[in-house]
């Protein structure tokens, strides 16, 4: 990782892009001038391939580098330090980067004095894992495996962690290159997980003993929950649509059979052509829910109502390239993951950096 401290720079005038569906549910939307206004600095620059990040209890945030693979404390100042120890060590010796995949996604599960447990999404040498691990101060301890068994691949490897309003573990798979998988109710991929911190299938979940909470995903990298409890994730198409959906226990989100909008499955709330959007990372907000995007190179705005969601707004547009997080900072702030060092992006000077953002 390359330091570097840019807290107090130049903030940026950044003009939120409105957009409306236009004649049909699954019609794209189409920019336009939304009159919202929001201020952007840099936190930190110089990281490389970042991919998940969840703030600790004393405000640093932990952030997940997909390829070396390690993890990095950012302080709200912008400063830096490397997590050491021997769960550090373990992450060299299981993780096996590649394609999509590699250190994913975190989690924090708890935390008791000055001690975090924290939960990592990781691909190994067989298949993609969930690992827990406590960290005390930027020394993490030994790692242990508490899911396995989830398939791999160059692509469509799902990622993130998230702590639900229930406390329990939700866990986003990919469809690992087979669709079918997705419709496979005793498989683990092509789904979103609720498990226990200790990888037990959570109580309440639709299935008795099966760790899961909805299926017919395709690559869902994004959790999160509203204040009035409805949760949201977002989801990559494959050519034609991608989604933001409303999770239901047991639902069917469709994918294979459909891509966007399908009789007999879970219709998503908002969609986007593939080229606009390629959501990875989501936040949710007192009053809207944020998508970070890769392909489409902006931070998607889609306000909260009282009956669902209203017309996405176009955030960032082009301005820093691919997005790949966004997470709600302790400060009311939004901190926003770059994402152009993934091999996928034109690399900027800097790059990748952590972005603070706040919204008028």
């Amino acid at each position: 990782m390359r330091s570097g401290l840019a807290a107090g720079a130049v903030v940026l005038a950044v003009v939120l892009a409105g957009c409306s569906p236009a004649g049909t549910p699954q019609a794209t939307p189409t920019s336009s001038s939304a009159g919202q206004s929001a201020a952007v600095s840099d936190v930190v620059d110089g990281l490389d391939v970042p991919w998940g990040l969840a703030f600790l209890p004393d405000g640093d945030a932990v952030v997940t580098l997909r390829d070396d693979p390690a993890l990095v404390l950012v302080g709200p100042d912008g400063s830096t330090s490397d997590v050491t120890g021997p769960g550090a060590d373990d992450l060299l010796d299981v993780v096996v980067p590649g394609g999509e995949g590699g250190l994913l996604g975190v989690a924090v599960l708890g935390a008791e004095g000055s001690t975090v447990d924290l939960a990592l999404y990781a691909t190994a040498a067989d298949d993609n894992r969930v690992l827990r691990g406590t960290l005390d101060g930027s020394v993490l301890g030994e790692l242990r495996p508490v899911l396995t068994g989830i398939e791999k691949a160059g692509n469509h490897n799902g990622g993130r962690l998230a702590v639900g309003p229930d406390g329990y573990l939700y866990v986003a798979t990919g469809d690992a290159g087979d669709p079918s998988s997705a419709q496979d109710p005793d498989g683990l991929n092509g789904k979103i997980l609720r498990i226990t911190a200790e990888g037990d299938p959570a109580p309440g979940n639709p299935d008795e003993g099966s760790p899961v909470w909805s299926l017919g995903h395709r690559n869902v990298q994004g959790l999160g929950w509203a204040p009035d409890g409805r949760m949201f994730a977002s989801e990559f198409g494959q050519s034609t649509w991608d989604e933001l959906n409303v999770i239901e226990p047991g639902g069917n989100y469709g994918w294979p059979e459909v891509e966007g909008m399908g009789d007999g499955f879970v219709e998503p709330v908002a969609v986007w052509a593939t080229t606009d959007a390629s959501p990875s990372g989501l936040a949710v907000t007192d009053d809207a829910v944020y998508l970070a995007g890769l392909r489409g190179e902006r931070l998607w705005r889609v306000p909260l109502t009282e009956d669902g969601v209203g017309t996405p707004e176009a955030l960032l547009d082009g301005e820093h390239g691919r997005l790949r997080a966004v997470e709600p900072a302790p400060d009311g702030s939004l901190w926003v993951v770059t994402g152009n060092t993934d091999g996928r992006g034109a690399v900027r000077p800097g790059d990748d950096r952590i972005l603070r953002l706040v919204v008028d």
